[in-house]
């Protein structure tokens, strides 16, 4: 089981293909095990190879995954506000949950033309680095904090926040406000603004953001953001009570 996991963690939102050797090199798997295993899931179809030979998920694990996902219904939710934000910045929208030390991002609008980002729909991004990121960590377990805190802060441009004593000074803020703000910290051309979204529990589940050209006009989103969360929230509660 150890080493069919490996050949699925093999595969990650920039690489979607792989031949064989390749897979075997990430996975740290003999060549042969490596082609044994994948004749394996692609005859279940849990793998496919495409004309080229090369491997791929195959669209019965995405079936499985996607049936069993437990961010469906939080996705499902989600949806119709983060297309109402999604008409008004007009650049991208996302939903990012907290997993470790990363914020994995589950949904995502963009629009052509939009401001750059490097993030994916099933891409990671370590807590530090962005706006959704900031969100989750600010509101993450103790240990969850002072760990990030003492690791290593990877700098992705010059204003990511990379001093520990500064970013937990941003965390601070960051709980009192109810949003972060992240500018160029990923791409110095992009902003990120995101708020919290809490469970009928007031537990921060996610964190909601966009991401928007550096300028001026970057902190009306926190408005947007805000409101769109509101109405999130209480859809989550479902119907009020009599």
């Amino acid at each position: 089981m150890e080493r069919v996991v490996r050949v699925f963690e093999a595969f990650d939102p920039e690489t979607p293909s792989l031949s064989v050797g390749e897979l075997a090199a990430r996975a740290n798997l003999p060549g042969s095990t490596a082609s044994r295993l994948v004749d394996q899931l692609v005859t279940y179809g849990l793998l496919r190879r495409d004309a080229q030979r090369r491997v791929r998920i195959g669209v019965r694990m995405w079936e499985l995954a996607a049936r069993a996902s437990p961010t469906q219904a939080l996705r499902e939710v989600a949806m119709p506000f983060m297309e109402d934000v999604q008409a008004i910045v007009g650049h991208h929208t996302q939903l990012g949950l907290r997993e470790g030390h990363e914020v994995l991002f589950v949904e995502r609008i963009s629009a052509r033309g939009a401001v750059a980002n490097i993030t994916k729909v099933a891409g990671r991004l370590p807590l530090h680095a962005s706006s959704g990121g900031l969100v989750l960590l600010a509101h993450s377990p103790p240990a969850v904090l002072e760990a990030v805190l003492n690791g290593p802060l990877r700098a992705y441009t010059d204003a990511t926040i990379t001093d520990p004593v500064m970013l937990r000074r941003v965390l601070a803020d960051v709980r009192q406000q109810e949003f972060a703000l992240g500018a160029g910290y990923i791409d110095p051309a992009a902003t990120g603004v995101a708020v919290p979204i809490r469970d009928p529990r007031g537990r921060v589940v996610a964190a909601l953001s966009i991401v928007v050209p550096n300028d001026h006009q970057a902190i009306a989103g926190v408005g947007i953001l805000r409101t769109a969360a509101r109405g999130l929230e209480r859809t989550l509660r479902g119907p009020a009570r009599s």
